[in-house]
Formats: C-alpha cells, structure tokens, sequence
C-alpha cells in the first residue's frame, strides 16, 4: 500500500490516496504505522476519499487509532496532496470531515503548494456542543476543572472537536505529560479533549503547546490554535487576530467579523514509500 508522510509544523499524519487504495481496518492501520519505532511513525493517519459533499472527504485516526473529528494541520496537508497530484484541479477545494465541511485556499509558489488558508468555521461554545457536562446551553468560560489534586481554570471550545484551554504564565514550565492526560481524560469531558496551555505574550502573539486527544503531545495544532485565539478573545487576553506560536512553528489565526476563524499556515511533504499489506511483514498488529 502506497502512503505519503506529510507534517503540518510538525504534526505529521500518514496520507493514502482512497481513490487508488483500499484500507479495511483504520484503526488497526494507524495505531501500526503511527508508532515511532515500529512503523512509520507520526500522530496519526489520514485517508482522502471520495465525497458526495465535497471535493474529497478526510478521514482522521489518532495515533490510538481513535477517529477524530477534525485536523487544520491535515486540512492543509490534503489540499496540498489533492492539488499536486490532481485530484482537484484548482487551488480552491472543499474537503469533508466528520465536523462538517471545510473551505481550503491554497497558497502557492511557482505551481508548489507551500501553505493553505482553512476556514475552521464557527467556534461551538455550548457545553452541549463541545461536549462538556453540565447545564446543556451554558458556555464553559474560565470555569474550574479539579484534576489531579489541584484546580485548573479551563475555557472549553469546539472547533468541531473538543478543546480545553488552559492559561499559563510560561508554557514551558507546565508538566504536560502529567497535566494532560488529566484533563484529556477528565469526566467532564464524556467524549475526552484536546488539551492546550496557552502563554499570553501580548493581544497578538500566544505561545502554546498542546496535548492531542488520542495521540499526546504533539508539535503543533491547527483546530487547537484556532481553540486558543477565541478563547484569548473571549477572556479579553488577545485580540481576534493573532499569531499562534506552537513548537513545530507559527500559524496566522483570526477570529472573523462573520463568526468564522480562519487558520494560515504551511504544509509540507516528507517522503513516499510502501506498507505492506500483510501483518507478519511489517508494523505490529
């Protein structure tokens, strides 16, 4: 089976083209390849196929082999493989997922695709719509979170998967690996989230590092920036546009007049190879 290794500021997602290869069991497939010593290695798995809705259809597996809602990282990156390689033959695609469907705008560099403009839609603000328990129709602005001995004053977000955001003083010294598994995990959350701390520069620069639901910590995430800006706007920390500062790189967020947040960023290939179909050959089941 022919993949393509893919990483938008280092969140890195296996692609297989759907239209060209069959995969009957996702989860299995992105749990194996996805492990960093005996597969190829990344935070998860994407299949582009076809869609009666869209362009193309993207469906997202978590590293755990848990499907996902949404990537603005992998948004990108399937823009990029669709346009060069022709599944879509303009620079402008439509891309369904599980969250609804997505508007990518691609950027590009003598022909190359370098980046893409995704509209991540409205923020969903509900406890309801995140979800998160609690009275149905109530948002979950700067409400406490008691996790792990202490308390954590958490805005919680859908960007059409679950966030839950957490500002710090420095984001450096947060003990992710600890914090959070703690709050991805918490009851609050009954279908988990996506954990993001967030340093406060100034109104237009956020410093962030983020805890992936279903796959840990990663080196960037785009519906989690997006997550990070409304929740900075809504707390009156930042403005509505505003530079997203992730490990992996920067991503260019604004929360727009019409309620939609727009997301900037690159999307770069890695390499190209084969996995092979037959379990006792490669990857661990």
């Amino acid at each position: 089976m022919r993949f393509t290794k893919m990483h938008g500021l280092g969140n890195d997602y296996i692609y297989v083209n759907g239209f060209e290869e069959e995969v009957a069991d996702p989860a299995q497939l992105a749990r194996a390849m996805s492990d960093r010593h005996f597969g190829v290695g990344a935070d998860g798995l994407v299949l582009i196929l076809p869609s009666q809705k869209a362009d193309l259809r993207m469906r997202i597996f978590n590293a755990d082999g848990s499907e996902a809602q949404i990537c603005g990282n992998a948004l990108r990156c399937v823009g990029k493989y669709a346009y060069e390689r022709g599944l879509v033959p303009r620079p402008a695609l439509t891309v369904e997922t599980l969250a609804g469907v997505r508007e990518v705008v691609l950027l590009l560099d003598g022909g190359r695709v370098t980046g893409a403009r995704v509209d991540m839609g409205a923020p969903r603000l509900r406890r309801r719509e995140i979800p998160m328990v609690g009275p149905e129709d109530e948002t979950a602005i700067e409400v406490e979170v008691p996790a792990g001995g202490r308390s954590f004053t958490v805005t919680a977000v859908s960007m059409g998967n679950p966030h839950a955001v957490v500002f710090v003083p420095a984001v450096e010294e947060v003990p992710l690996s600890q914090w959070g598994p703690l709050l991805e995990h918490h009851p609050f959350f009954p279908e988990r989230t996506n954990v993001e701390f967030c340093q406060v520069i100034n109104p237009t620069r956020l410093r962030v590092r983020v805890w992936e639901r279903g796959s840990g910590e990663t080196l960037a995430c785009g519906s989690g920036a997006c997550a990070v800006l409304v929740a900075a706007a809504l707390t009156g920390r930042a403005e509505r546009q505003a530079e997203v500062i992730l490990p992996g790189g920067s991503l260019q967020i604004e929360w727009s007049g019409d309620g939609r947040v727009l997301m900037s960023g690159p999307a770069t290939e890695v390499f190209q190879g084969e996995w092979p179909t037959s379990p006792t050959t490669g990857g661990r089941p």
